[in-house]
């Protein structure tokens, strides 16, 4: 027995074999409109306000979202990417014959042009007077239900294109992502930074500790590895000799999936020449402060039952004393991995024996300080264990020059003083690969070309990690990445 869904879809194809039969394209290639819903209700307004009665003739085009008879007549509304209006097709036996046939066969999803005049009903809805229509897609499947309010995540998820249509928040959710990055890119380029582009495909790992995808390249015969951070090539473009560099790329990490992880995700870095940690530090909180205004018209911003407020100076505090203060373990009076592991197993924290020193003291950072970090916070001064990429601070060469940024409980930023001794920079690498030997969650390489690019000399640099995607989750106030990813990885669906 065919299910309804199944009942409704058949009878829609029935439609769109009836109106071929009639001589109606279901499918044309064009229509012209000459304008929006926004700008056609804009234009009623203006046209109220000055006093015109004259009426004002408009072509729109859109998707039907809802169908309502009301005697002779019948109202539907149309939406486009820019808002919603309403259409009247007023007593709707006097138009032509041609217009008539089609109109009997519409149906909520479909997409139509349609011409007429502005009006507003007694109601005070913005409204067209139809005059003539075009069927311009003839929609094959039903909208969900309730269209207006889809809820079920997997769908949402799976069927982005059903979110969009249905839900005016998910909409929004996207505009604002792409305002984040105009903005982004507005801020840095008014700086005097430059925008590039390096590979996705690299012959070594490198950048962040991370497990990569790997793929393979047919005519080279030799495999690739998807990026897991933008930094090493940045990098080169900085001993290259530009001062003020950043990308804004997709990022590819083969590892867990949470509401804060995504396998692909979207990053923000930057290098400037002749820069540390400190500078970059005053230059991200200005930027995400004119990101919020410009995208929100406001410093402040809804995340959950909190109001965040991004106006500079943000809280300042080192990595030491924020995990003692809330964890209450010093971690530099306990500078082995046995002598950590016993302190936190002391204090009934578990304890993952495949940890060495420098994850246990991110887990700490992970489990005790950052979910009340909810105001922007800078997390600054960062074990040598924790971060190969950074350069040491001069009054203690076991710390480095880094910071994170949290706000809303998320990281946002990561941040250091680029180490730029070529000689360093291998036994550092060279130190981490007999760690990470014999592990086999995790594959790490040593990027020879990235090594030789140091040895021509690279500036005093100071390099800038950001999120977009869990900025985008503060300024939009969502908990999940899946949220602010337009088509997010899924597991395969099941029967």
């Amino acid at each position: 027995m065919a299910s309804r869904l199944e009942n409704i879809s058949q009878q829609r194809l029935d439609k769109l074999r009836r109106l071929k039969e009639n001589g109606t394209d279901p499918y044309p290639h064009r229509y012209l409109r000459t304008h929006t819903t926004g700008q056609a209700v804009e234009l009623l307004k203006q046209s109220e306000a000055s006093g015109n009665n004259k009426e004002t003739e408009v072509s729109i085009a859109g998707r039907i979202t809802a169908i309502r008879s009301m005697g002779k007549s019948v109202f539907a509304d149309l939406r486009d990417g820019s808002g919603k209006i309403q259409l009247l097709f007023q007593d709707i036996n006097k138009y032509d014959k041609d217009q008539i046939r089609p109109f009997k066969d519409l149906d909520i999803g479909d997409i139509i042009g349609a011409e007429g005049t502005l009006l507003r009903t007694k109601s005070g809805e913005p409204t067209i007077r139809v005059a003539d229509f075009t069927l311009l897609a003839k929609s094959l499947k039903p909208l969900p239900e309730k269209w207006h309010g889809l809820s079920n995540v997997e769908t949402r998820y799976r069927q982005r294109y059903l979110d969009l249509i249905s839900n005016t928040e998910a909409r929004e959710t996207f505009k604002t992502r792409s305002q984040v990055i105009t903005a982004i890119r507005t801020f840095l380029n008014e700086r005097g930074f430059l925008e590039v582009e390096t590979p996705v495909l690299q012959p070594s790992v490198g950048g962040a500790l991370a497990t990569p995808f790997t793929t393979h390249h047919n005519a080279l015969d030799r495999d690739f590895y998807l990026r897991i951070a933008l930094e090493l090539h940045l990098k080169r473009l900085i001993v290259g000799g530009f001062d003020k560099v950043y990308e804004i790329g997709r990022i590819f990490r083969n590892e867990g999936v949470s509401t804060q992880h995504h396998p692909e995700f979207t990053m923000l870095e930057t290098y400037e020449a002749y820069a540390d940690y400190k500078d970059v530090m005053a230059m991200l909180e200005e930027m995400v402060y004119a990101v919020s205004r410009q995208v929100l018209g406001d410093s402040k911003a809804t995340a959950g039952k909190d109001v965040i407020d991004f106006k500079p100076p943000w809280r300042r505090i080192s990595l030491r004393d924020a995990i003692r203060e809330h964890s209450g373990i010093d971690f530099v009076e306990f500078p082995t991995t046995e002598k950590l592991v016993e302190k936190m197993r002391s204090l009934d924290i578990e304890v993952d024996p495949k940890k060495n020193w420098a994850k246990l003291v991110d887990e700490l950072l992970k489990t005790f300080v950052r979910p009340k970090l909810i105001q922007p916070t800078i997390v600054f001064d960062y074990p040598i264990e924790m971060s190969p990429l950074a350069k040491s601070k001069q009054d203690n060469e076991q710390m480095v020059e880094r910071f994170q940024a949290h706000a809303g409980g998320l990281e946002i930023a990561n941040a250091y003083s680029e180490l730029n001794d070529p000689i360093e920079q291998r036994q550092r690498f060279e130190d981490q690969m007999k760690e990470r030997l014999g592990d086999d969650e995790e594959e790490w390489t040593i990027d020879e070309d990235f090594l030789l690019a140091l040895e021509y000399g690279m500036p005093p640099t100071g390099g800038l990690g950001v999120g977009i995607d869990r900025l985008v989750m503060l300024l939009t106030n969502h908990q999940a990445i899946r949220e602010v990813i337009l088509f997010p990885q899924l597991r395969e669906k099941s029967e």
